[in-house]
């Protein structure tokens, strides 16, 4: 008889894992009796296809972002959740509630500086442009997601109105004629560890990175980061379970451990990441809310990430992208 594998989650790697480990992962396989093997990918929907269309996939519970959700729901590459034994619906978020999938986090891609080296920092896309007032690289991440609607509101378009003028071919157009002005003095990073390795080494004076990863990084490593909040981008990512994987019923049962409110909570105390859950919201300590892309005064000039827009045309731009980047 062949043993059945471990349960396996796989998320994104860096401090952020490392706090999953500890609130997640370990107390789990505690609980349950069920070891926990955890891995970390990237991201991408051709690496969960893949997977799935091999047959008996080796991963079990995925964290992903929100357009591999809504792609591979569409696609029948994940299990349908069965809401009844994870979580109270109506404690949800709206947009971390889904047939296949159920929200992890709610988290910003922002810019973050070192206070160290600028102390007057960028205040806004249109700064992180400007490279004769701060002179230096600086860093985003690879791919026309989220480059581009940066590259708009550095060009004076408000968050509010980014998608609309995306939506077109002279705004498509636009936001391209903008990154050019850039491109010299642009540095790409695929991974959430490296734009704050960038940082931290000073190959960079400036770069879009993941919210969490900043304060994580300022309270592992005494480094004092900032975050700027104004024309960041917010999104939900969610836990999933792939379709036809071996141990569905545990998968199940860990996602409903991570969705109580009382484990929850327990995050942002080690990475400032938003909580798709209302009471697990209220639960955490008022010294770690500031922190959080929830907190209302983070929220006012944040722009949500349009899924449908990237799913209806991921392909095309990042065509253009990886055409432009060649030039």
């Amino acid at each position: 008889m062949t043993m059945a594998r471990d349960l396996t989650v796989v998320s994104w790697g860096g401090n952020y894992q490392d706090a999953q480990r500890e609130i997640f992962f370990k107390p789990f396989a505690e609980t349950s009796g069920m070891p926990v093997l955890d891995e970390a990918w990237d991201g991408g929907i051709g690496v969960i296809q893949s997977k799935v269309r091999a047959g008996n996939p080796n991963w079990d519970v995925v964290q992903v972002e929100a357009e591999e959700l809504a792609l591979g729901c569409f696609d029948g590459l994940y299990e349908t959740i069965d809401w009844s034994r994870v979580a109270d619906q109506n404690d949800f978020l709206p947009p971390a509630i889904s047939e296949c999938g159920v929200g992890a986090i709610v988290w910003s891609t922002a810019i973050a500086y070192d206070s160290a080296v600028l102390a007057e920092g960028p205040n806004s896309w249109a700064d992180f442009w400007d490279t004769a007032k701060f002179p230096g690289k600086r860093a985003l991440r690879k791919g026309p997601k989220y480059t581009l609607e940066f590259a708009l509101m550095a060009d004076g378009v408000p968050p509010h109105d980014v998608y609309q003028v995306l939506s077109t071919p002279p705004g498509v157009d636009r936001a391209f004629a903008k990154l050019d002005e850039l491109k010299d003095s642009l540095v790409w990073w695929e991974a959430g560890a490296q734009p704050l390795q960038l940082l931290a080494s000073g190959e960079v004076v400036m770069t879009a990175a993941y919210n969490g990863r900043i304060t994580g990084i300022n309270r592992s490593e005494g480094r004092n980061f900032k975050v700027v909040w104004p024309g960041s981008i917010l999104a939900v990512d969610s836990w999933v379970i792939l379709k036809d994987a071996e141990n569905k019923e545990a998968a199940l049962d860990f996602i409903s451990f991570a969705s109580k409110p009382e484990n929850l909570a327990k995050l942002p105390e080690f990475i400032a990441y938003g909580l798709p859950s209302i009471s697990a919201s209220d639960m955490v300590p008022a010294e770690y809310q500031l922190d959080l892309p929830t907190y209302p005064d983070n929220l006012t000039e944040a722009l949500p990430l349009d899924v449908d827009f990237w799913i209806d045309n991921s392909e095309s731009l990042t065509q253009r992208f990886n055409a432009w980047l060649n030039q």
